[in-house]
């Protein structure tokens, strides 16, 4: 029987991959994400199934290459996580999800720039110490007359668009593609256009190493309307964090939410006192700006939906190569 460990798996998520296994596969389901102080977890595994934030380094990959393991796939859309230089070198098979339920991630990024706008967060975080007056900072606008630009126009891009449309609200849509499914929805514009029009800006990019990093910094920050709100919800690493804390500071953004943060691994996952999180002082002073910054810890894909779409492809991946030799799922080094 083909035997995979999968790594990440939260104790609501074991039903579901037992549940959807009909390929009778062996499971292994580990709670931890995969590191090297874990790694004999997997000994005696045929495949091994990773999540974000899972370390799919070199060493790693040439230890599960000892123990025979061929096939080291993730259930994310992103394989930043994996060495695929050392997985072509050591002759691992790579594969992914590239795509699961895009409303998963485009509720939460919806959700955060409406709690932010409506200055919801500001209203309960004084409720809560039992401060109920009413001030200034808590006037805003109505959602069906602002305007949404959506930076990355793709499924979860696309997906988003369609929320904010049932809302009443003005869309507006920067992407190289432009997609005809996207027109239907929003209007394309420049990105500067975009950037100075719009009330919430939402970031759906996906991160290339060494050729997009910190795209988003202070010069396009600048570009846009003073007050508005930012939210990115693809890749923290997409973005300059200390420009968007100044830019919280100075007033030019009215408000940031984001469901990701940099060096995710060390943070993540884990509960810290006040004085192990100052260990990292961009997330600190993202913290310290709360209600007016929001943080989610990589909860975007967290969702029943997009679950059940993660591991039924999965699966399937380790089906296809089983069956087929080959998926078209595969992640080729030349794709990094």
């Amino acid at each position: 029987m083909f035997k995979i460990t999968a790594y990440g798996v939260r104790e609501n998520e074991v039903n579901y991959f037992h549940k959807l296994n009909i390929f009778d596969y062996d499971l292994n389901l580990i709670p931890e994400n995969l590191t090297q102080s874990n790694i004999e977890t997997a000994k005696g595994s045929d495949g091994i199934l990773l999540r974000a934030n899972n370390d799919g380094s070199e060493p790693v990959l040439r230890q599960l290459k000892k123990w025979g393991i061929k096939y080291v796939f993730t259930r994310t859309v992103g394989y930043d996580h994996i060495d695929l230089e050392a997985a072509s070198e050591l002759g691992i098979t790579v594969a992914r999800v590239p795509s699961y339920s895009p409303y998963a991630v485009a509720d939460l990024a919806m959700n955060l720039g409406i709690t932010l706008v409506r200055r919801t967060a500001i209203a309960t975080s004084r409720a809560a110490l039992a401060d109920f007056k009413i001030e200034t900072d808590l006037f805003s606008r109505e959602i069906h007359d602002l305007t949404i630009g959506i930076i990355g126009t793709g499924k979860i891009g696309l997906a988003e668009a369609k929320l904010y449309q049932g809302l009443g609200a003005k869309i507006v849509g920067y992407d190289i593609f432009q997609s005809d499914a996207a027109k239907e929805v929003l209007t394309f514009v420049s990105q500067d256009e975009l950037l100075e029009i719009s009330d919430i800006v939402s970031l759906h990019v996906p991160h290339f190493p060494n050729k997009n990093d910190h795209f988003f910094d202070e010069k396009l920050i600048n570009k846009m309307k003073k007050g508005a709100i930012l939210i990115n919800t693809s890749r923290a690493e997409i973005t300059d964090q200390s420009a968007i804390i100044q830019a919280i500071k100075n007033e030019q953004l009215g408000g940031f939410g984001a469901d990701v943060v940099l060096r995710e691994k060390e943070i993540f996952g884990h509960r810290f006192d006040k004085n192990h999180i100052l260990k990292d002082k961009e997330v600190t002073e993202l913290l310290d700006l709360y209600p007016k910054v929001l943080l989610t810890p990589h909860i975007g894909s967290y969702t029943e939906e997009a679950l059940t779409d993660m591991i039924n492809i999965s699966y399937q991946n380790f089906n296809d190569m089983l069956i087929k030799g080959t998926t078209l799922n595969e992640v080729a080094l030349t794709q990094s």
